[in-house]
């Protein structure tokens, strides 16, 4: 009787086998395909072939492309665009920090703070600015940040001195910082929104005063939105080519300018560019890969 028993369980493992579908990769690789077919034409296929080219030295439009090796990475460390890469991670770097400081309180007084029945209409007005293109928002700042533009008229009629901001390196990040903004305060939002009190009012119980409550409860709670905000304001910044054309002038060459360059300006050197390209394709997704480690949705509890 005992044996009967035991070998129920082996002939309902063996049945479930039997009645399991053959060929089950099927159906998932049919739901993937089309998907996979654009990601592949429009993402691997081009990044494959700007590798390619960055292994051929200075191929113009109409040569044959014969990679010969690393010799456009290696110009990559020429002191002179190293500079630019160096400029633009620390114009990513500090739009970062001006986003985070700025969208914090601003995103906590929104989940924390305001009526819930304000809070969508208050989402919502962060989230407007991004309807309109990001040209017309340059322009924009363009207008107020120019000589006889609206800030310095305001400055010289309270008695102060004018400010020239306009094509200086103030100006791209007033301009980066301002439409990468929402971006921070969304996320982080989505983020404090799920905060648990009960450990604030814990903490307060225990004599923690505001700023212990802060950076010891608040904080590690939020700490994955912090980071997913951080770094997609970031990698974003990092490819930002409008605001710096427009903003900044000769003076603020960046990355992405310096492959705007080398494709579609006078230089016209395919392979430097594309070399370029990969660099920053690189460090995307190194961000991409962190922001993917540390970056939950859900907050720490």
């Amino acid at each position: 009787m005992t044996t009967e028993i035991s070998d129920v369980p082996d002939d309902i493992a063996r049945l479930s086998k039997l009645n399991r579908p053959r060929f089950n990769f099927i159906q998932p690789l049919v739901l993937l395909a089309p998907s996979g077919i654009w990601l592949l034409l429009l993402l691997v296929l081009p990044t494959l072939i700007i590798f390619q080219l960055s292994l051929v030295p200075n191929i113009r439009p109409g040569d044959i492309v014969n990679p010969r090796g690393f010799d456009n990475y290696i110009r990559i460390v020429d002191p002179l665009y190293l500079h630019v890469i160096l400029r633009s991670l620390w114009l990513s770097l500090g739009t970062m920090a001006i986003c985070l400081i700025l969208g914090f309180p601003v995103a906590y007084w929104i989940a924390q703070i305001a009526p819930k029945r304000w809070r969508n209409f208050l989402v919502l007005g962060f989230v407007l600015p991004l309807w309109t293109s990001s040209l017309l928002r340059s322009y924009a700042w363009i207008t107020i940040l120019r000589p006889t533009g609206l800030l310095n008229s305001l400055l010289t009629s309270v008695g102060l001195p004018p400010l020239d901001l306009l094509n200086r390196t103030p100006a791209v990040l007033i301009g980066m910082s301002y439409s990468l903004l929402p971006y921070m305060v969304l996320i982080l939002y989505a983020s404090l929104e799920k905060l648990d009190k009960r450990l604030l009012e814990a903490a307060a119980d225990l004599g923690a005063n505001p700023v212990q409550t802060f950076w010891k409860v608040t904080v590690p709670q939020i700490s994955p939105g912090i980071m997913a905000a951080s770094l997609l304001v970031f990698i974003t910044a990092l490819g930002d080519f409008i605001n710096p054309e427009l903003l900044g002038g000769a003076s603020s060459m960046t990355a992405a300018r310096l492959v705007y360059n080398q494709f579609l300006g006078v230089t016209q050197n395919w392979g430097f560019g594309s070399a370029l390209s990969m660099t920053l394709i690189l460090a995307v997704s190194i961000a991409i890969a962190l922001l993917l480690k540390f970056g939950e949705a859900t907050p720490k509890q």
